[in-house]
């Protein structure tokens, strides 16, 4: 395939160099977003350039994003992807996808009919946090979630990521068809755990045999992913048609470093990814934990205090010595103790990487993006490293700063008294807290005392109270900027 959208590409691009017309639906992937397309696809790009296998992947968008799979279906499945480099910048068409799939499109019989073919061997996720219908506090199934209520009362026409794979695995038992494996591939501590204490939940409630046979037959590995991409903004897609030559609706810029690592717990096979970097173990949780904490952790850290600094994005904290000092002792000195990683491991290294990868202005990765769905994030990526502290009776300030950043974030008024846009699933609720105090440190009990983001050993612990809300009457005080450079 020489274009996308019938123009001729720039003859810099890298095209696809295997026959795309070899390749069988054997993954289908829910959650066509950023990251997917970034990570999961480009591996398996990668991995056919490098060998003679047939594995491709049909993509599903379950809710929004309809008109990124009619794009994807217009231009043969086709997209590019951007890795922008601080000194270079390359740029791939991704040859991976062989299907575009959307219920709005296709219908939903048509949809578990894909997943139910076969040929699938893979059933992988990008659906967030939220996509999982799980109570954060506990771990379980939320009941009361719209979603799965819906799907209960009319399994044959789910709506949810959790519906439609009870249902194509039923569908593969009444067959008497191999099932498929469950991949999660979300910023999720032990994603394969969480979805298959999710699914089994889920399926006990339709049909206690249906569970028992999924337990039995059914693999659920876990996975670390990691690689910054920003999402795709109108300025990312113009400067990906200039490098392309051609628009692309399906286009994203990302940064040229990229990690997976994965449990290697497959029922009916997988591609042969670790010929492109990614990594098969036994256990994922070290290095989950490490990315989680060091990571993400710090990145949230970021997101909340350099929104409020007025930083746009997490590049432009690094310019401030007191950020970029504050997230690297973050990093070494309240999530690297915590964390039991294999022997040899060198976790400077791997901050330092950190902050040079943040550093990198090519990516304009905001950090409102990230401050995004905070009640789903803070206790994977606060909450283990804060449990370490307390029992150790150690150091937890820059926890603690991180937490106050976040309160002072959702009560949806910045520092100038310009209002934020707070994009969480608890957003409601954390605003009708923080407007009851009114910008008072006695907002930080209350919002401690939500027990679906801070268990109570954690929220209701005097030390965190007293930390936590030092940190916000310094924000009150000072602002981001100081309390950050204070640390």
């Amino acid at each position: 395939m020489k274009n996308i959208s019938n123009t001729l590409l720039k003859s810099d691009v890298c095209l696809p160099q295997y026959d795309r017309s070899r390749l069988v639906t054997r993954i289908v992937h829910l959650g066509f977003g950023a990251f997917h397309r970034a990570h999961q696809g480009l591996f398996t790009h990668d991995m056919l350039t490098k060998t003679n296998s047939d594995w491709g992947i049909c993509e599903i968008n379950l809710f929004s994003g309809a008109p990124l799979i009619q794009a994807l279906r217009q231009q043969n499945c086709l997209y590019s992807v951007v890795e922008k480099g601080v000194q270079e910048t390359e740029v791939k068409i991704i040859g991976a996808v062989t299907e575009a799939m959307h219920p709005a499109d296709n219908g939903i019989d048509a949809i578990l009919e894909k997943m139910a073919e076969p040929q699938v061997a893979i059933v992988s996720m990008t659906i967030t946090e939220k996509g999982y219908c799980t109570d954060p506090a506990t771990g379980k199934l939320d009941i009361n979630n719209s979603l799965i209520q819906a799907d209960l009362s009319n399994p044959k026409a789910p709506k949810s990521a959790l519906g439609y794979i009870v249902q194509a695995l039923k569908l593969r038992r009444e067959r008497d068809l191999t099932p498929f494996t469950v991949m999660s591939c979300d910023n999720v501590q032990e994603n394969g755990h969480v979805a298959k204490a999710a699914i089994l939940e889920f399926a006990q409630l339709l049909d206690a045999e249906l569970r028992d046979w999924i337990e039995t037959n059914v693999a659920f590995p876990s996975t670390m992913v990691d690689r910054i991409v920003p999402a795709a903004t109108e300025d990312t897609l113009a400067e990906i048609s200039s490098l392309l030559g051609c628009d692309d609706p399906c286009g994203i810029a990302c940064e040229p470093f990229r990690q997976w690592v994965i449990e290697d717990n497959f029922v009916a096979g997988r591609p042969d990814w670790d010929v492109v970097g990614a990594e098969f173990v036994q256990d994922v949780v070290p290095y989950e934990e490490m990315k989680l904490r060091m990571l993400n952790g710090s990145h949230s850290f970021l997101a909340y205090l350099g929104y409020l600094g007025g930083y746009e994005h997490i590049s432009d904290t690094m310019t401030d010595a007191g950020y970029r000092k504050a997230a690297f002792d973050m990093m070494m000195k309240a999530q690297a103790p915590s964390l039991n990683m294999p022997q040899g491991t060198d976790l400077e290294s791997y901050a330092t990487l950190l902050i040079e990868r943040f550093t990198n202005p090519s990516l304009k990765h905001r950090t409102w993006q990230i401050a995004m769905d905070g009640s789903q994030k803070i206790p994977q990526r606060l909450g283990g490293s804060l449990k370490f502290h307390l029992a150790n009776d150690s150091d937890f300030s820059w926890l603690a700063t991180a937490i106050a950043g976040w309160m002072r974030y959702v009560s949806g008024v910045d520092e100038q008294g310009n209002p934020i846009d707070v994009r969480d699933p608890m957003a409601d609720m954390l605003r009708q807290i923080c407007d009851q105090h009114d910008h008072n440190i006695s907002v930080v009990p209350a919002l401690l005392s939500v027990e679906a983001i801070f268990p109570p050993e954690l929220g209701q612990n005097p030390a965190v109270i007293t930390a936590v809300s030092k940190a916000y009457q310094s924000l009150l005080d000072h602002g981001a900027r100081a309390t950050v450079a204070a640390l």
